[in-house]
């Protein structure tokens, strides 16, 4: 008998473009993404978020746009019309919507040097995402992603999951995309509630790896409000960054190891929106996980009460909400602790600060401290409201 153990180390590429208009003057960034072979177009299905196709004024709708560009080229073998998935949590809800996905692929003879470019909220990645991963055990995909929540940080991720048994995320695969391009344009016609929700993220991010970006997120909170250009795309590019950054330089992207700390404040968000039946976004969502992570940060951890407070002021500040009646069941909310552990496996490890850009791995929550920090949570969000 012997043992043989081998290590290894697979390299990947990850393509990451920030574009002011992919369907206009920015459409060559898309076309040079496209690995063709020689006398052979690349072949593309276009999937896009039902979100983007609506018409504004006398402009056609994204998709259809971008679909006329793909049909003009000569790089290009467009398969199929643009195909609309609906957006929003229903469309990761069952495996429905993954079915035709995977339907498509097969229908139009996709393979593995084809290309899926799929435009979307986070939602929508995530289906179409998952299909791309497990239809002939992956095919190309680029990633346009339609919201600042996806802009900021699950875009650039390599996850990708269905929800099931009542749980988010639960059936999924890890994958990285060929291309993700995150484009300026495509955010015009995103309803305020979730433009600055989406940038919870940003906050989280900020606090875990960079506080000189949690002070510019701190001081511009009005102007994000407002949805000032370049205060947010400025935002949008530094989270999406650390974020790539934590990905690709040896920041445990499989999610092997225990410690998950870019789920900074999900354990609670993941809990809240299948009690609120996804009514919450999961950008509210995550700015009411990370408010409430703070202020136990703060009971455990050393972290200031006042930057707690700070922190819980900048996310209502930015127009996200801290607070959600779902949280009144505290009891419910705490048993996303186990669903947490379950989904990572081994030993509960949550994410705590004790300054930001200072994080602690804890593996125990003493939930009498927990519930106490709902109640300040709830009485702040009054003050904050």
């Amino acid at each position: 008998m012997s043992d043989i153990d081998v290590p290894f180390v697979v390299s990947f590429t990850h393509r990451l473009r920030h574009t002011a208009d992919i369907s206009d003057a920015d459409f060559s960034v898309l076309i040079d993404l496209l690995a063709t072979e020689p006398q052979q177009p690349a072949k593309v299905l276009l999937w896009a978020d039902s979100n983007l196709s609506v018409a504004t004024g006398s402009q056609k709708d994204f998709a259809s746009r971008l679909s006329e560009r793909l049909s003009q080229s000569d790089r290009v073998e467009l398969a199929a019309p643009p195909h609309i998935i609906p957006g929003g949590e229903a469309c990761k809800n069952s495996d429905a919507v993954l079915q035709q996905l995977l339907k498509l692929i097969h229908d139009h003879n996709m393979d593995r040097r084809s290309y899926i470019i799929v435009a979307g909220g986070g939602a929508v990645l995530d289906v179409a995402g998952y299909a791309a991963a497990i239809a002939h055990r992956g095919i190309r995909l680029i990633r346009l992603p339609s919201t600042t929540l996806a802009q900021s940080d699950s875009g650039v991720g390599v996850k990708n999951a269905i929800n099931s048994f009542g749980k988010k995320n639960w059936i999924g695969t890890f994958a990285v995309p060929w291309a993700v391009i995150n484009d300026a344009a495509i955010l015009q016609s995103l309803p305020d509630r979730d433009f600055c929700s989406g940038l919870t993220e940003a906050i989280k991010v900020a606090l875990l790896k960079d506080p000189s970006f949690f002070e510019f997120i701190q001081s511009n909170a009005s102007e994000i409000r407002r949805r000032d250009p370049a205060i947010s795309t400025a935002v949008i590019a530094r989270s999406c960054r650390l974020h790539l950054d934590h990905i690709t330089l040896g920041g445990d992207p499989f999610e092997s190891l225990e410690a998950r700390p870019l789920d900074f404040g999900h354990w609670s968000a993941h809990r809240l929106e299948p009690m609120t039946d996804y009514q919450l976004r999961h950008g509210e969502a995550v700015g009411i996980g990370v408010a409430l992570d703070t202020l136990y940060s703060a009971r455990m951890f050393g972290l200031s009460h006042e930057t707690a407070i700070d922190v819980c002021q900048t996310i209502a500040a930015i127009g996200s909400p801290i607070w959600c009646d779902a949280i009144n069941d505290s009891d419910a909310v705490l048993r996303g602790l186990e669903e947490f552990r379950q989904h990572l496996g081994g030993r509960l490890t949550v994410t705590m600060l004790r300054d930001i850009g200072d994080s602690i791995n804890v593996h125990e929550i003493d939930l009498d401290v927990m519930k106490s920090c709902i109640e300040e949570l709830s009485e702040l969000s009054v003050v904050t409201h």
